[in-house]
């Protein structure tokens, strides 16, 4: 097999933040108090957190990646791409709206007119050679209807073995290897840390295979509770990428891993060598320090449009402790309404959390034992 230099996962991870709180971000929506502590609550808020970051894991790699390839980070706008022309909720400039030289800037938004910004990110590319380059990547994350950003995203990409266009993006045709280190701050504290690889082999008809892995914790851990949670895990058997004839393009994957827990500080993320071939053998990122509470293995179906997700479905995946998590997408609402994704995890026929959120990954957390809600931004659940 055609040795590949891994794409990265950087934060992807759905991780937990501060769990009890007032306030809120994503929509506006705030955490709801009471039933946070004690007997079954409590083992059905650490579940649903597990559920998150299991879901999340995968996911928002899938979503970053899929932005980062050359074809779909343009989609619809090709051909227009370089002077903020409005296409499926998506404004792209190059270079960015700074005038930064080696740099792009895509805007997402929660209207088809691209008047309320949902997401802000902005490239800066240096090639290394002519086959490599490495990416620092800003996302802005605004609530509808803020000004202000709730989140940044930050992230150091390294590709290589690629074929890159005019916009520094990797070419799927040819394939390409990513890693990527980053982190989510909120109010400029570090919040959840997240890794990872990727392997992307060349395009052969409409399909590419790939492999991954990824590996991530929450760095402010819930207080209340003084545990904190992480992941790590990737790819199991073929995983692919396809281009569909409508222009929509579709990742299907099975995602293996184990969830962590421990005191707060106590986890880290440990990095060895970066993989060079499917399927990977000695993951890049693992994590390091706590307990593990269990594995999953979650069946992701992902159909994007640009760098929108129009579909996502999740059929019986397997948690900790014989939960199961199942995931629809109503397409009878625009993709950026909260509930236009929605999830459920249960045990024995008992349902134990449900989640709704949009395109974007941003909306709410409830756990059935407490009606406690957790925020979710970006993917990951947040104070």
């Amino acid at each position: 097999m055609t040795n590949r230099t891994l794409l990265s996962f950087g934060a992807a991870t759905l991780a937990a933040i501060l769990a009890g709180c007032s306030g809120g971000a994503g929509g506006g929506t705030g955490i709801l108090p009471g039933g946070g502590s004690g007997g079954n609550a409590t083992s059905q808020s650490e579940t649903a957190i597990s559920a998150t970051n299991a879901l999340g894991s995968p996911l928002k790699s899938i979503a970053d990646d899929n932005s980062a390839s050359s074809q779909q980070a343009l989609g619809a706008l090709e051909g227009v791409a370089s002077n903020g022309a409005c296409a499926n909720y998506t404004e792209f400039f190059s270079p960015d709206k700074a005038g930064d030289p080696n740099s792009t800037e895509t805007i997402l938004f929660y209207d088809s007119a691209c008047t309320q910004p949902a997401r802000d990110a902005v490239r800066i590319f240096a090639p290394t050679s002519a086959t490599s380059e490495t990416v620092q990547r800003t996302v802005k994350m605004y609530a509808l209807g803020n000004g202000t950003p709730i989140a940044t995203r930050t992230e150091a990409t390294s590709i290589s073995n690629a074929t890159f266009d005019a916009n520094g993006f990797p070419k799927v045709t040819t394939g390409f290897d990513r890693v990527v280190v980053g982190s989510l701050d909120l109010s400029g504290i570090k919040t959840v840390n997240g890794d990872h690889e990727q392997v992307v082999l060349p395009q052969s008809g409409s399909v590419n295979t790939y492999c991954a892995d990824s590996a991530g914790f929450n760095a402010t851990g819930f207080p209340n509770l003084n545990e904190t949670f992480g992941w790590n895990g990737g790819t199991s058997g073929a995983a692919t990428r396809t281009a569909n004839g409508d222009g929509t393009v579709t990742w299907s994957a099975t995602n293996t891993g184990t969830n962590y827990k421990g005191t707060i500080g106590a986890l880290s993320i440990a990095t060895g060598t970066q993989s060079v071939a499917c399927p990977i053998v000695a993951p890049m990122f693992t994590l390091a320090g706590g307990t593990s509470t269990g594995s999953y293995s979650i069946p992701v179906v992902a159909t994007f449009q640009g760098s929108i997700i129009v579909s996502l479905t999740i059929t019986n995946a397997q948690l900790a402790n014989g939960s199961t998590l199942n995931v629809v997408t109503n397409t009878g609402v625009p993709p950026t309404t909260v509930g236009f994704i929605s999830g459920t995890v249960a045990n024995a026929g008992t349902q134990i959390a449900t989640f709704k959120v949009d395109t974007f990954g941003d909306g709410t957390l409830t756990v059935t034992a407490s009606g406690t809600q957790y925020v979710i931004d970006d993917w990951h659940v947040v104070k």
